[in-house]
């Protein structure tokens, strides 16, 4: 019995390894191959977005995203503060998850286009990217946390661009920040 055991217990180890290494491969490949694409942070004071060492991201497209998801609801940041549950709410038969398609302005800024249910079909020249509508009306798109070494803050504060690798299925990874002149922090 205890050598079945022992199997058992190595065999969900080497499992859990593979699992866990075949995800890092794939977030690997989208950061290394993914298309680049900058979406525009939320005009927020950064103080109080700064907790220990990381900052919470919003990005200018999450409203954009409310309102085509649910048309009929005029102001979404007032519902949001007010603690209003998209989910309870949901509207035009849209709530959950879904693709935010962008297109690339010159400056490889995104520019919200239209949201859909799948990563396909897009026109030439516009992004996919999966987005997630959580609780309380929060859209989050590849994560909304930025994590840097701790006392770099001061760095951080002039971020105005996530920058953001995309994936072909719409999985995207935030890769940095960028300031005002989309230039690497």
């Amino acid at each position: 019995m205890r050598h079945w055991r022992n199997i058992l217990l190595w065999g969900g180890l080497l499992l859990a390894l593979v699992v866990a290494n075949l995800g890092i491969r794939g977030h690997e490949r989208t950061l290394s191959e993914g298309r680049v694409v900058l979406l525009e942070l939320a005009p927020v004071d950064p103080r109080s977005l700064m907790q220990g060492d990381y900052m919470v991201l919003r990005f200018a497209v999450d409203e954009a995203v409310m309102h085509a998801m649910h048309p009929d609801i005029n102001d979404a940041r007032r519902l949001r503060q007010m603690g209003w549950d998209a989910r309870r709410g949901c509207s035009a038969g849209r709530c959950g998850d879904g693709y935010l398609v962008v297109a690339p302005d010159r400056d490889g800024v995104g520019r919200f286009v239209r949201i859909q249910d799948t990563p396909q079909p897009i026109a030439k020249g516009e992004v996919a990217v999966q987005f997630r509508e959580r609780r309380w009306s929060q859209i989050v798109i590849a994560g909304n946390s930025w994590f840097f070494p701790e006392g770099q803050a001061k760095r951080y504060e002039s971020a105005r661009y996530a920058e953001l690798r995309v994936a072909a299925d719409g999985t995207a990874l935030i890769a940095g920040l960028r300031d005002e002149k989309r230039k690497p922090l």
